[in-house]
């Protein structure tokens, strides 16, 4: 049997093997370090993006407010109003009565018609009138031819009393008898002014200007004295008569303006100023009635209609308004908490007019418009406290509210 002996490696290859081995370590060493340099480099970019992402906190201790923690300070008037409501009646209306009895021979205006003053708006038939008016123009006529007799009479006894054919006593008789004759005369043509009067009266007028809201006769009609005939109102001029609780009448003076609203109107004001107030209250009710004079050139408006508005008791000038929630007693003054350069300043005010209904009040000093003021009570906020305004703060109403 034969045995292979390995053969034993020379020294010089040894050496060889042992050269190119550190080389390699070297290598393999520096891609190790390379590959991990890049996969931190890779985290780093990753948290930065991720970081970036993120909204920024909000500072410690600064408070970010809603849109309705803050009120914009608008100037305006701030009116105190009392509701009233009530009825619309002509300053100026007439009803045209018959002043004689006779029939109606004819009707020239009817209901909603425009007529002036003086124009005709009926004929009554005056054949009666016309013998009565003859009749009395006879009596005058006899009247004065008893008159002339009586002077003439007078005349000559007068004559006869110089001459003393006659006493002074006969005279007295005759000049008694012209007295009498005068007295006749003046009766008769009294009558007979009367006479011609009715008939006048037969041809009916107008007595204003306006508009006939009703007529009660026909022709053929037979009517009596004070018969009335027609109605007429001047609507240029008209009258609310509003009832108004007696505990509200010592807020109530003349001249305060009125404003008010009538069904189908939508959309127009209507305005008018107190003109009276009523010395006794309503049987009953306990109210008392106040006239407003309202101007009603274009007769929009017409007689009975229902009207519903405010009188103005009060109103302030143009000024600050602040919302009420905003005031803040402290020290035993009125503050609110105004914001300036993000943060809450304690601003002392003055007050004027106040309007529960409308949740304001009138500042006359310590605030201008423009301003914000916070208008909530907020845990934590003080003077002196960092906050972030809202985009769009609340805006405050404009509409004038009632007094209940």
């Amino acid at each position: 049997m034969t045995k292979e002996i390995a053969p034993v490696p020379s020294p010089a290859s040894s050496h060889r093997r042992r050269r190119w081995r550190k080389p390699l370590a070297a290598l393999l060493l520096i891609v190790v370090a390379g590959g991990g340099w890049m996969a931190m480099r890779s985290k780093s970019s990753a948290a930065k993006e991720t970081a970036a992402a993120k909204p920024a906190a909000p500072k410690a201790g600064v408070f970010e407010l809603a849109a309705n923690d803050v009120a914009l300070i608008d100037a305006r008037e701030l009116h105190l109003t009392l509701p009233i409501s009530g009825s619309l009646m002509p300053l100026v209306q007439a009803t045209v009565k018959a002043k004689v009895a006779a029939e109606v021979r004819e009707t020239l205006i009817q209901e909603g018609m425009a007529v002036s003053r003086g124009q005709v708006l009926a004929r009554l038939d005056t054949a009666d009138l016309q013998a009565r008016r003859a009749t009395q123009q006879a009596a005058l006529d006899e009247a004065k031819a008893k008159l002339t007799l009586a002077n003439k009479n007078h005349d000559i006894n007068q004559m006869l009393l110089k001459q003393k054919y006659i006493s002074q006593n006969a005279f007295d008789t005759a000049h008694n008898s012209v007295e009498l004759a005068e007295a006749a005369v003046k009766s008769a043509s009294s009558q007979l002014d009367i006479a011609q009067r009715a008939m006048d009266d037969a041809v009916i007028h107008a007595p204003i200007a306006g508009i006939v809201s009703k007529r009660n006769i026909q022709t053929g009609d037979k009517v009596s004295l004070d018969s009335p005939l027609f109605c007429i109102m001047d609507l240029s001029q008209l009258t609310l008569e509003a009832q108004v609780p007696a505990s509200e009448i010592p807020h109530i003076r003349p001249g305060q303006e009125v404003s008010f609203l009538v069904d189908g109107f939508q959309g127009r004001n209507f305005s008018g100023k107190v003109n009276r107030i009523n010395p006794t209250t309503e049987t009953g009710s306990r109210t008392i009635k106040v006239y407003i004079a309202v101007d009603n050139a274009d007769g929009a408006l017409k007689g009975g209609m229902f009207a519903k508005g405010t009188i103005t008791l009060q109103k302030s000038a143009v000024t600050p308004l602040v919302p009420l929630t905003a005031l803040r007693r402290e020290n035993g003054a009125d503050v609110v908490y105004k914001i300036e350069n993000n943060q809450v300043v304690a601003q002392a005010v003055k007050l004027g007019l106040r309007n529960e209904d409308e949740n304001m009040a009138e500042v006359t000093a310590g605030l201008a418009k423009g301003a914000h003021v916070i208008v909530v009570k907020l845990d934590g906020v003080k003077p002196g406290s960092a906050v972030k305004m809202p985009t769009a703060p609340v805006q405050q109403p404009a509409a004038s509210s009632q007094k209940s």
